[in-house]
Order: structure tokens, then C-alpha cells, then sequence
């Protein structure tokens, strides 16, 4: 049933809807950084049938401490449950779409695989394709599904924090860094969310968007593989190190990644909402 590609297309989906319903999770997790009641108010609005609405802050998330960055990771046993109380077991097809080009439908594929669920998928161009195809939408809340089963299993993605990169960025002996923002906020310009302005020195930028198409759906695999084996410049994927602002939009490089057939790199969580907000931690400026 599952494809090769961590991505399914609107008529792979409406297919396993179709023939195999109680097979299937879909998962909406739109979200909006700047109104975070937002994604929650846009899914009672229009969402996939029989979709539920999973939410960064509450169940894909833990609380910030003011050191550990923006989205630190969630409690992987609550995370569980969650899962389990919105009708997966540990053979359920988990398809997660968003509003937003990925971005928040990327960190539910990653968090899946870190708990260890090799049957997780993102639609590819989400909401807007599926409306794209014509199909219908629904509107209220989620509908009433059994409760399931699942449980954590062994991670199936790697990570790094903070106290295993900063030596090796201060001894300048780190793997490649990979920063998923916006251009202008690796250069340190226009920042907003962080309280300083900047990049992991040595880092590379990949801006996540750059990932996708003009209709929202990611580049093919070949262009994908060729974008990041020049930014890998003859490494393995398997050394890299993905980050973002605070370890969403990693997710989605981590994606293309495994799209293109590179696997293994890992994510750094904490990110540069965790690094900016180290004492001491070294900034970069500027163009890599």
C-alpha cells in the first residue's frame, strides 16, 4: 500500500480512502506562527474528510524554557498518546497535510519516524491540491473516530543538540550545518522571532520553499537529489545536520532528502532559537 516516496499524491490518497478507510490517518496540521489559534479556526472552516487537526504547540511540541528554543520537542509518550486517542495503530497509514507548503505537515512525518513509524506520509501539495483536484472539503470538527493502539517503537531518525555541535563548531570540525530559513534571516536581516539575528557559522542555507514548485508541490526527485548534492559538495547526507528557526522547517529539508533517496541526515531540534539564546554561542552574519 505505501509508496516508495515518504510523499502521496491526491489520487493515492483518495484511493486508500477509498478501499481501505480504517487503514488511513490523515492529519491537518496547519498553523500560523503569528496566530497560533489559527490553524485550529481554519480546519472547523474547510478540511480533508474524516481528517483531524493535530496542532504545533499542543501535540507537536513541548514547553520552551527560554533555552531549549522555540518548538523544543514533545514528550514522545504523550505524543503516542495522542496518536493512539485519534484512531492510529502501528500499521496505520499516517498522512499529514497542511495549508502551508509543508512545513508543519513535514515536522509531523519527522516526529512519526522518531517515534519510530515507518508508515508516515505527507500529501503533496496539501489542502490546495487536493481543492486543485476538485474534490470535496468538509467543515466542523473532526469526526469521531475509535481510539487505537499505538505505541513507540525504536527512532528511526537521528538527532543532535546543542552540547554535541557547539564544540564542534568552535573547533570548526562540525558536519555540514544546513539552516532552512528564509535567506534574509541566515544573513541576519529582518529577524522577528529571535533575539538575534544570524546563522550557526559554517552553516549553508536551503531555504525550505526552494523545495517546492509554483503550485506548492515538491520538485521532482532528480532536481531535488542535484539541489542538495551541491550543497553536500561530495559528503554524505547521512553527516549533515538539518536546522531552522526552531526545528520545524528542518523537517521539511529532511523531506526533500529523503525524497531525492539521500536519507540519514539528522536534526538539530533546538536549532537557532536554542543557539541564539546560549551565552556565548557564535554568530555569523552574512552570506555563508
Amino acid at each position: 500500500m505505501a509508496p516508495h516516496s515518504p510523499l502521496v499524491t491526491v489520487a493515492q490518497l483518495q484511493e486508500w480512502l477509498q478501499q481501505r478507510p480504517t487503514e488511513v490517518l490523515v492529519l491537518d496540521a496547519s498553523f500560523d506562527l503569528g496566530d497560533p489559534a489559527a490553524g485550529q479556526q481554519a480546519f472547523l472552516q474547510s478540511h480533508l474528510p474524516d481528517a483531524a487537526h493535530i496542532d504545533l504547540d499542543k501535540h507537536l511540541s513541548s514547553r520552551p524554557d527560554g533555552s531549549n528554543g522555540r518548538h523544543p520537542l514533545p514528550d514522545f509518550a504523550a505524543f503516542a498518546a495522542v496518536l493512539a486517542r485519534l484512531g492510529a495503530d502501528n500499521t496505520t497509514h499516517i498522512v499529514a497535510y497542511d495549508r502551508q507548503g509543508g512545513m508543519y505537515a513535514a515536522r509531523v512525518w519527522w516526529l512519526l519516524r522518531r517515534a519510530g513509524h515507518a508508515q508516515a506520509h505527507v500529501l503533496d501539495g496539501g489542502l490546495q491540491a487536493w481543492q486543485a483536484a476538485g474534490l470535496p472539503l468538509a467543515e466542523g470538527p473532526a469526526a469521531t473516530r475509535r481510539s487505537g493502539s499505538f505505541r513507540l517503537r525504536p527512532a528511526l531518525v537521528e538527532i543532535v543538540d546543542y552540547e554535541t555541535l557547539r564544540p564542534l563548531v568552535d573547533a570548526q570540525a562540525a558536519p555540514l550545518i544546513v539552516d532552512a530559513r528564509a535567506p534574509d534571516r541566515f544573513r541576519g536581516e529582518n529577524e522577528t522571532l529571535d533575539r538575534i539575528g544570524g546563522h550557526i557559522p559554517g552553516a549553508k542555507n536551503r531555504f525550505f520553499r526552494d523545495n517546492l514548485d509554483a503550485q506548492g508541490k515538491f520538485l521532482a526527485p532528480d532536481a531535488l537529489r542535484a539541489a542538495f548534492e551541491a550543497l553536500l559538495d561530495g559528503q554524505p547526507a547521512s553527516g549533515a545536520v538539518m536546522q531552522c528557526g526552531s526545528g520545524v522547517t528542518a523537517c521539511h529539508n529532511l523531506l526533500a532528502l529523503e525524497v531525492a533517496g539521500l536519507p540519514g541526515a539528522r536534526l538539530y531540534p533546538g536549532s537557532w532559537s536554542e543557539w541564539s539564546s546560549r551565552d556565548g554561542a557564535p554568530v555569523a552574519t552574512g552570506t555563508a
